[in-house]
């Protein structure tokens, strides 16, 4: 399902505007909780939960919901979804936490377990706010502050002439990176928060985000959305076939890979990193 252009813009406001409700908490006093699996929990998670619902019920009425601060929805139900919203309200709370800036608001729209509409938005990266959006075969965008246009994925560049650009997390499966990064020909790398990698491969920034430690569903499938609609993918590191969502109880993703091109090299390296996990 295509959205129309004028529901998809209603969206990105809204998804802005949510940001601009994280901003006031941001910049201000909060406390900070942990949930049951010790991941913190702050007052911008769920200012940005509510008011993004709020948003998909506005512009989707009857459409499902999952996200992350919605509590546990069996599979039983789940299953039965052929189309639903799923949501990260703030992806990177541990950034925001920190103060860096590098955490952003998800929300993707899934069809047959296919996340087929992404918008990311990181209202502190930079001076002006910054917002990704793609549509599965109608291509992806980025707006930062008053700048707009459309977004794709570079082609792999010959290693020998310019080294390929690698990005992971700041605080996740970094023994597994590393190994993954040595069996690579010339490269550089970057460490940098939440959905924000993707985003990177899909504007042509990077060439590879190899994650080979735990994610969710919702921390990925805007961001998914948005690197198949600049003509990248993200795979299972194992199969390397698209990851998908709600097939089964567990919203755990396996470790993954996301990629402007595929490449025997790359391939080979992450076969490697995967022999070296303990």
């Amino acid at each position: 399902m295509w959205l129309e252009h004028e529901t998809l813009m209603r969206l990105i406001a809204g998804v802005e505007d949510a940001g601009r409700q994280v901003m006031a908490v941001y910049r201000g006093d909060y406390a900070i909780e942990h949930k049951a699996d010790h991941s913190p929990l702050t007052e911008a998670d769920m200012v940005a939960h509510h008011a993004l619902l709020a948003l998909i019920e506005r512009e989707t009425p009857g459409v499902p919901v999952l996200s992350e601060e919605s509590g546990d929805i069996p599979f039983a139900i789940r299953r039965g979804w052929s189309r639903y919203w799923l949501v990260d309200p703030l992806d990177g709370t541990q950034e925001f936490i920190a103060g860096n800036g590098e955490f952003t608001l998800n929300l993707a729209l899934i069809e047959d377990g296919v996340p087929v509409l992404g918008i990311v938005h990181a209202p502190a990266l930079s001076l002006d706010t910054v917002t990704w959006w793609g549509q599965v075969g109608q291509g992806a965008f980025k707006r930062e502050g008053h700048r707009e246009g459309p977004i794709h994925v570079r082609p792999l560049p010959d290693p020998g002439r310019e080294p390929w650009q690698v990005v992971g997390s700041r605080r996740n499966g970094m023994q597994a990176f590393a190994a993954f990064c040595r069996a690579l020909p010339a490269h550089k790398t970057q460490s940098i928060g939440s959905s924000l990698k993707f985003c990177l491969i899909a504007e042509g920034r990077a060439d590879l985000y190899p994650r080979l430690a735990p994610t969710r569903e919702w921390d990925t499938a805007a961001a998914q959305a948005i690197v198949t609609a600049a003509d990248g993918q993200v795979l299972d590191a194992e199969t390397l076939r698209p990851l998908v969502c709600n097939r089964r109880e567990s919203l755990l993703n396996p470790h993954f890979i996301a990629c402007g091109q595929r490449d025997a090299r790359w391939e080979r390296a992450l076969s490697e990193a995967l022999r070296s996990e303990p």
